[in-house]
């Protein structure tokens, strides 16, 4: 008689298939739709260290928390970091601690109130997790003044 585990079956996608292996859709479904990556971040050059900003891309709606412009967001902003299996490596420490994709690169679980536990898309921003309401569009905010809406990292 075989004995096969029921334990890989109750594992869910972003459990049991590796990053680099997840299809399309499966990559997509890890955003959880926060908006604290396009918050523009300032880094230090000599140390490395990564502050977040109130200020945000100017292609975010700060109402809903994506990106107004998502398919053809580089045209607008060329530097707007695609993040892939393979770019994810290199930017997972300018990524928000509490981004899917990081926790996930980083060996973690994902947070109860992401869409994928709770089963809703408005779990995020019921759980304050999400930058909706407080952002200021960077095209009202010259960028050399930036420094003056440093935040603490919104988690």
């Amino acid at each position: 008689m075989v004995s096969h585990s029921t334990e890989g079956l109750r594992k869910r996608f972003w459990e049991r298939v590796p990053l680099d292996k997840l299809n399309p859709t499966e990559w997509e479904a890890l955003c959880d739709g926060c908006g604290k990556c396009c918050l523009n971040k300032l880094e230090d050059a000599g140390t490395g260290e990564v502050v977040f900003t109130k200020v945000a891309c100017r292609l975010l709606d700060d109402s809903t928390c994506q990106c107004s412009q998502y398919d053809i967001r580089l045209n607008f902003v060329p530097e707007c970091i695609v993040l892939s299996p393979k770019t994810l490596p290199d930017v997972a420490y300018f990524m928000p601690s509490t981004c899917a994709y990081r926790l996930l690169h980083e060996g973690k679980s994902l947070h109860e109130w992401h869409p994928l536990n709770s089963g809703s898309r408005q779990s995020v921003h019921d759980a304050g997790q999400s930058v909706q309401g407080w952002t200021v569009p960077e095209f009202e905010i010259p960028e050399e003044d930036w420094e003056d809406y440093v935040i603490e990292e919104p988690c």
